[in-house]
């Protein structure tokens, strides 16, 4: 699905079918076929070719395939990693080392064309990050070479840690081992659609399957627009109407220290007419469980709720200016019309004012001059 959606972003099949033959495997073939997924007219790929061995299927092998072929450095090195990556998980999993390990559900043939595939076109497309969105798990199980397995296939969950997902809502496998080492060897940032002006995308056709979505992956090409950046973070909310308010400034200043990203107090009317206060914590994903630990251990809250939400935010630099209290971190932004709004680190000037023993203002004006004189 990965290689058909790239392919049709323009990648001529011609430039993948040159590169599966440096690998010297007599009778592998690629056939890329156009079919439909629902209402989407999408790219279905697929690969033939001679009965691999027990042999052939160890991961020395295909190292050693793949480490003799002519094929450009860029594209070798990268289908190595994926298929290091892959190794090592199925040797997790499995309580092998990753020398011992058979690729039996891969397919090896299915494997080798699909992995330098998708090395071979993403070089190609010459692009300069990728990204992509959380990726959807399907429920269920699977028939393996080592029986029935739940899924997500436990391969596929070693291979997605650190990678945010959500559940498909579908009783089948909507991402393979393969197809999360390719993501995790590609992938820069999951989240949202970066803003970006789109040239062309792509779709990759699965099996036709039943579900709420036409079982495609879809790729889009495009350049970034460099005044928005978008991310997901997780906001964490709970409500307060029996809390001593002279431990709220702790409570915060705790959350900040613990990593938060902004913490903020709304009043609230609460049943029974009670005034109440609405804690609401802005933290990075990663962040959650343990800024959520630190809410449930600092007030007198019983629970908190979550979610994830998407953002747009100013594209944002650090450089340090000099002055006469020492070198001040400036926050540079770029504002949507192109203009640069220019701001001093507000902890970093405090600590030049203590240590100079002059007033905040002081420091704030003379990194204001510096930055207005560097940045004009």
């Amino acid at each position: 699905m990965l290689l058909g959606s790239l392919l049709g972003l323009g990648v001529p099949a011609k430039i993948v079918r040159e590169a599966l033959a440096l690998l010297g495997i007599e009778g592998l073939r690629m056939r890329v076929s156009g079919v439909r997924r629902g209402a989407i007219a999408a790219s279905y790929v697929a690969f033939s070719g001679p009965r691999q061995s027990l042999a052939e299927r160890k991961f020395g092998a295909i190292r050693a395939r793949l480490e003799n072929t002519s094929r450009a450095d860029p594209v070798r090195e990268k289908a190595l990693r994926v298929f290091t990556y892959l190794a090592e998980a199925e040797a997790r999993v499995h309580g092998v080392t990753p020398a011992e390990v058979h690729f039996h559900e891969l397919g090896a043939l299915d494997a080798l064309g699909e992995i330098v595939g998708v090395c071979v076109a993403v070089e190609y497309l010459g692009v300069d990050r990728i990204t992509a969105s959380p990726v959807a798990l399907g429920s269920g199980s699977v028939e393996t070479e080592h029986g029935r397995l739940p899924l997500p296939a436990p391969a596929t969950l070693e291979l997605l840690r650190g990678i945010p997902t959500y559940p498909a809502e579908v009783e089948w496998e909507t991402v393979t081992p393969t197809g999360a080492a390719l993501l995790a060897t590609f992938v820069q940032s999951f989240g949202p659609m970066p803003p970006l002006v789109p040239a062309a995308q792509g779709f990759g056709a699965g099996d036709d399957r039943k579900g709420p979505l036409p079982n495609v992956l879809r790729s889009v090409l495009g350049s970034e627009t460099p005044l928005l950046e978008g991310d997901v973070v997780t906001v964490l909310e709970t409500n307060l109407d029996d809390m001593n308010p002279e431990h709220l400034p702790y409570l915060i200043e705790e959350l900040m220290a613990e990593g938060a990203l902004d913490v903020s107090l709304s009043p609230l009317s609460m049943k029974k007419g009670r005034p109440g206060q609405l804690l609401r914590v802005i933290a990075r994903p990663a962040d959650r469980d343990r800024l959520a630990r630190r809410v449930l251990l600092e007030s007198s809250t019983t629970g908190v709720r979550y979610h994830e939400m998407p953002r747009l935010k100013l594209v944002r630099e650090v450089h340090p200016v000099t002055t006469p209290f020492g070198r001040i971190p400036i926050k540079v932004l770029r504002k949507p019309d192109g203009r640069s709004l220019v701001a001093p680190e507000y902890e970093a000037c405090a600590r030049a004012a203590r240590k100079h023993g002059v007033p905040l203002q002081r420091v704030y004006r003379e990194a204001e001059r510096a930055a207005e004189e560097e940045f004009s």
